[in-house]
């Protein structure tokens, strides 16, 4: 069975609660899907939808073009890694990996080399004779990886496999997987995570999960640049979103108007203006600047972080503004009035009176679903 997984309008409900709506997504050949969102959104769901551990109420599952939906778990040529390793604490790290392929029924001889290989791939090789105790949670992960890639799986499924390892170690796996994604390149894989920041760093695209269904979905840069709605633009990076009035060429927030892209969309339309934190900078520079009040400073290591009240007191008819600064030698006090500016280049609108003004293709089943 070669790789690629497609979902056809899958729906999947427990007790009458529907926590996967129709959802329809195409993971390519060799690419690395992430599924993006907060919990209970249904991203885990559509992955034991493809584990084979729960069964759609509707539509299909297919792994390289086959109709696997009906199938056991165990027929599915599948690899899954999760986010609590899984090992079999009574078995040596060898033991470990070689236990799918002895429920697989692969020859007694060709074991100990496929062994050796998938400890070879994830760096694991030295620790073949060492029981799970004996390793660390980064080296436990390392094996699950392991015991994955040994059955030789068409498609590789990852349920949060970082979410339990500290900063420095998440960062150390991620290239880890980065690494052993350019040496299978023929595996697709599917992650899943509520972390942005594993989703921007190893995926090729990212399907944005919220309340069930699928909200939007597109390469990190296009999901960060270009996001299509507003629960996209929070929850892919950090964002800046403030409500506007449209006009030509500008836009108007409270009585300060901003030079921005408008192409496409009519003047005297409601939109959000969406602009990155670190693309705000501190001073007057340019045609767009918001003058206000510093209400927050927070220290970052090498930036500092500007939380501005523009217009007023946030929820009092002000707006409050965010912007990453290189970190400052003196930090304004609080209280104190400031010049915040962005580039119009570097603003995107958003809302439902602006869809005609997005240059990126509409989400349609071709790759993901309507919803």
């Amino acid at each position: 069975m070669s790789s690629g997984i497609r979902f056809d309008k899958v729906t999947v409900q427990y007790g009458g609660n529907t926590v996967l709506d129709s959802l329809e997504l195409t993971v390519e050949p060799g690419e690395v899907m992430a599924l993006l969102g907060p919990s209970g959104s249904g991203k885990t769901t559509a992955l034991r939808a493809v584990a084979g551990f729960v069964r759609p109420v509707s539509g299909r599952v297919f792994i390289g073009g086959r109709d696997i939906t009906s199938l056991p778990p165990h027929r599915r040529g599948i690899g899954m890694v999760v986010q609590q390793y899984a090992l079999f604490p009574h078995l040596k790290v060898e033991d470990n990996v070689a236990f799918g392929l002895k429920a697989q029924k692969v020859p007694r001889a060709e074991i100990p080399g496929r062994v050796a290989e998938a400890l070879e791939m994830t760096g694991m090789a030295s620790y073949a004779a060492r029981y799970p105790r004996e390793l660390s949670g980064g080296q436990q992960q390392r094996v699950a990886i392991a015991r994955a890639l040994a059955i030789r799986p068409n498609v590789l499924l990852l349920d949060e496999p970082l979410s339990a390892l500290d900063a420095q170690l998440r960062s150390g796996m991620l290239a880890e997987l980065a690494r052993l994604h350019r040496e299978l390149p023929d595996v697709s894989i599917l992650y899943v995570t509520h972390d942005q920041v594993e989703a921007l760093t190893l995926a090729d695209r990212i399907a944005v999960m919220d309340k069930a269904r699928l909200q939007d979905c597109g390469t990190p840069q296009d999901l960060y640049r270009r996001p299509r709605t507003e629960f996209t633009a929070s929850f892919v990076g950090n964002a800046n979103l403030l409500p506007v009035k449209v006009g030509s060429g500008s836009v108007t927030l409270r009585s300060t108007v901003l030079k921005v892209s408008t192409e496409g969309v009519a003047p005297g339309a409601s939109a959000t203006l969406c602009v990155r934190p670190h693309l705000v900078g501190l001073g007057e520079d340019g045609p767009n600047a918001l003058r206000g009040t510093i209400a927050e400073v927070q220290w970052r290591g090498s930036t500092h972080r500007l939380y501005v009240d523009v217009g007023g007191p946030d929820g009092a008819g002000g707006h409050r503004v965010k912007a990453d600064v290189r970190e400052l030698r003196e930090t304004p006090a609080l209280g104190s009035e400031v010049t915040l500016h962005f580039a119009p280049e570097d603003a995107v609108l958003l809302g439902a009176d602006v869809g005609g003004a997005r240059d990126r293709e509409p989400v349609s089943a071709a790759g993901v679903s309507d919803g």
